[in-house]
């Protein structure tokens, strides 16, 4: 692959980062094409002012639990869309997929995406939390409701993502809608691995050591 930064959105989501962190984190988008910077809502003002026109600014809406309100998920959402943001990576609400409020769910994709007003929103569904139709009731639900994206995870949870999972969101969803895989990919190989089984959008904190394995791999 040519370049697989161009997948990748780069990521810094820790609770105890600070403002040398999230320099130190940019500035490895100098030297790597990463797709997209993702941060916490805090450090998007700072960031927006230090990202090339390139790179996509991305920020976490209800996360990582996706249990606040729709009220401050959609004010939360409009706050970072009008702060320059590019992107919105919303956590589901779990709670009400998993007693099948289908109608709750989908109403509130749906109030998140209008603020979005055309910008990507990718839903996260934490599928370590998910049996398999409730997976495919959440990639259907996004797909239907507004979203552009159904991601596997925030990194939070217990485990990460699973080819498995990927391969079962892209069969969900289709060819031609956005499957980010996040959670766990440190590797190049791993990196790989999830893209040929459906991803086309990688989530992860480790991008510079996979564009790195990933030039060792290209001169062997």
């Amino acid at each position: 692959m040519d370049n697989i930064g161009r997948y990748i959105d780069q990521t810094i989501l820790k609770p105890d980062a600070t403002k040398g962190d999230i320099l130190h984190f940019l500035s490895g988008f100098v030297k790597y094409r990463f797709f997209a910077a993702v941060v916490n809502p805090c450090w998007v003002p700072l960031v927006s002012t230090q990202l090339s026109h390139e790179v996509k600014l991305c920020s976490v809406v209800g996360f990582p639990l996706g249990a606040s309100s729709t009220k401050v998920k959609v004010c939360a959402a409009e706050d970072l869309i009008q702060q320059g943001c590019h992107e919105i990576d919303m956590v589901l609400n779990i709670g009400r997929l998993k007693e099948k409020d289908y109608k709750y769910v989908a109403k509130e994709i749906k109030s998140v995406s209008e603020v979005c007003q055309g910008r990507v929103l990718k839903v996260i569904i934490e599928t370590c939390l998910l049996e398999k139709q409730e997976k495919v009731a959440a990639a259907n639900i996004i797909k239907e409701s507004g979203g552009q994206f159904v991601k596997t995870s925030t990194g939070f949870g217990r485990e990460g993502a699973r080819i498995e999972d990927v391969r079962l969101l892209r069969g969900t969803v289709g060819p031609d809608f956005g499957v980010k895989a996040s959670g766990g990919i440190k590797t190049y190989t791993q990196a790989m691995h999830f893209l040929k089984a459906g991803a086309n959008r990688l989530g992860t904190s480790s991008g510079v050591q996979i564009m790195e394995q990933a030039q060792k791999s290209s001169r062997v």
